[in-house]
């Protein structure tokens, strides 16, 4: 029931991917501020012209003498091909909005084809200039057919005119610059990873040597006769100027160490011993898949593949070790050897309790509500009692498919604290219910499994009863198809009230990006905490 470590990529893959984030960061913010740079001055200087446009015309406009359509003066010389010209309507005319505001509707427009001509704009067109204020503010407008332009009005002392030029070559010019800059990012990105990875591989080679020194040493038998004589990491990888030197010399220590300790090998069977005679019946089946792979192994390689044997020696091995630790711990418990007794915030411990779980099973939903009034304090051992809580999501974790939706709640009142843990799986067979909380109680009676996905040794709600009796609490079951719930009571601390919340009961606060903070005890805390769907790797 114990959750398994999560693999961890290697130094070397680590090195690079943050150096290879950190070199793509910086491209793009190198990037990115070259073409925010390049696009403010080019659109500066695009406004800029925009504006002389519309001076120029206005002054054309000036010194002709025709009715309120009259665009003529398109037809003069430094108007550029896509220059586009409009003019308005009286003010507070049409749809162009309200008096007053400088906003006009355009009565006729037209634009300077790639050929000097003059073509008149459609309704639609020109509706998409109508609304802009006479003060000679820069804007930007899609016209339908002839694409973004930028437009300014202006009135002045003569007759309102707008004035507009296409930013086809601003937007070109910025798409060129884009493409450009991530090629050459690609490529930069590309030589300085090869670079990078030739150079830490040259860094890490002391580090390597280091490893490999540690695995010849650790297929030197150690189980049975002396040892002596063990490999150690040569005097140029233990500088202790280096961090492989450092690893290096210290490697040599410990084999040192191993070298003395043989001697109290004896002692440690002598124990093994004992432990196994307390747990025969559940080792027997561990202990007989041991002694057949060996078996297998002595017969030669024929009869097994030697990686699959050493694989489910080490699984049972590890098996084994858990027994006897929940034993140990029970056996302690039925002496009745006292607990440390210290202050618990059950809504701390719960919390740091779900966040490891959702961390050793990322495909189950984990939810955390705390619903207090008053703070979750207990008098306890914090290291068992988040054991229990371990133990409790362990079990629905181990117990239930993927995808289950797992929630786990703390509540206060003035005489208890209150901890469930409900998922909505398959639920506890029905025989099962009576003696779930006894020992060596299990769903599966096969006792042979491959790992802890197929289930624990049924001790782990043996060990929850146990701790919750020492606390002078209680835990209950109560379980159907698709809901069981464990309710676990213990007695709370009583301390002066706290002052209350700016939050409002119910409220949620939502850690889910990070890891569970430390609450504080003295302030009361209401509604979901922790909510994380299943298979949500944040």
């Amino acid at each position: 029931m114990r959750p398994r470590l999560p693999e961890r990529r290697s130094l070397r893959t680590r090195l690079l991917l943050f150096i290879g984030v950190t070199l793509l960061v910086v491209c793009t913010a190198m990037a990115l501020t070259t073409v925010l740079a390049q696009r403010a001055y080019l659109l500066g200087h695009l406004d800029q012209r925009v504006t002389d446009a519309a001076e120029r015309s206005q002054g054309g406009l000036q010194r002709r003498t025709g009715d309120d359509t009259d665009l003529g003066f398109l037809n003069e010389r430094g108007q550029a091909v896509g220059t586009l010209a409009a003019r308005f309507g009286a003010e507070g005319d049409g749809s162009g909005g309200a008096a007053g505001d400088g906003a006009r509707q355009v009565i006729a427009a037209q634009v300077v084809t790639d050929d000097g001509t003059r073509r008149t704009l459609t309704a639609a067109q020109r509706t998409a200039l109508d609304g802009l204020a006479t003060d000679g503010s820069l804007h930007t407008r899609t016209i339908p057919g002839l694409g973004t332009y930028r437009v300014t009005a202006i009135a002045g002392d003569g007759v309102p005119v707008l004035t507009g030029l296409p930013m086809d070559d601003v937007q070109d010019m910025i798409g060129g610059l884009v493409l450009v800059e991530a090629v050459a990012a690609g490529a930069g990105l590309t030589a300085a990873g090869i670079v990078c990875a030739v150079v830490i591989r040259r860094q890490l080679r002391p580090l390597d040597r280091v490893a490999a020194t540690a695995v010849e040493v650790s297929r030197v038998p150690l189980g049975r006769g002396a040892v002596t004589g063990l490999t150690r990491v040569r005097e140029g990888d233990t500088h202790p100027g280096s961090e492989a030197g450092q690893v290096g010399a210290a490697l040599n220590r410990m084999i040192d160490h191993v070298e003395s300790s043989l001697a109290e090998r004896q002692r440690g069977e002598e124990r093994v011993r004992r432990f196994l005679a307390d747990a025969s019946h559940e080792l027997r089946t561990p202990l007989a898949s041991i002694a057949g792979y060996a078996e297998l192994m002595n017969r030669g390689i024929q009869q097994i593949e030697p990686a699959l044997a050493w694989r489910r020696v080490s699984a049972e091995s590890a098996r084994m070790t858990g027994l006897v630790e929940d034993l140990l711990l029970l056996a302690r418990l039925d002496e009745g050897r006292p607990l440390r007794s210290a202050e618990v915030d059950l809504a701390a411990l719960v919390a740091e309790a779900v966040w490891d779980a959702r961390a050793a099973g990322s495909g189950h939903g984990w939810q955390l509500a705390l619903l207090l009034d008053v703070p979750a304090l207990v008098l306890g051992d914090e290291a068992r009692l988040h054991q229990v809580v371990a133990n409790l999501l362990a079990n629905a974790r181990v117990h239930t498919p993927a995808g289950t939706t797992v929630v786990a709640s703390v509540e206060a009142t003035e005489t208890g604290c209150v901890v469930r843990v409900r998922d909505d799986g398959p639920g506890i067979p029905p025989h099962l219910l009576p003696a779930v909380f006894e020992r060596f109680t299990r769903g599966d009676v096969s006792r042979s499994r491959s790992g802890p996905a197929e289930g624990g040794s049924g001790l782990g709600l043996a060990i929850v009863a146990a701790i919750t009796t020492a606390h002078a609490g209680r835990v209950e079951v109560a379980s159907e198809p698709g809901r069981t719930e464990f309710t676990l009571t213990l007695p709370r601390v009583n301390v002066p009230p706290a002052v209350p919340s700016a939050a409002p009961a119910g409220t949620p606060h939502d850690v889910s990006a990070g890891a569970p903070a430390h609450l504080d005890p003295d302030a009361p805390r209401t509604g979901l905490v922790l909510g994380a769907p299943a298979g949500d790797p944040t």
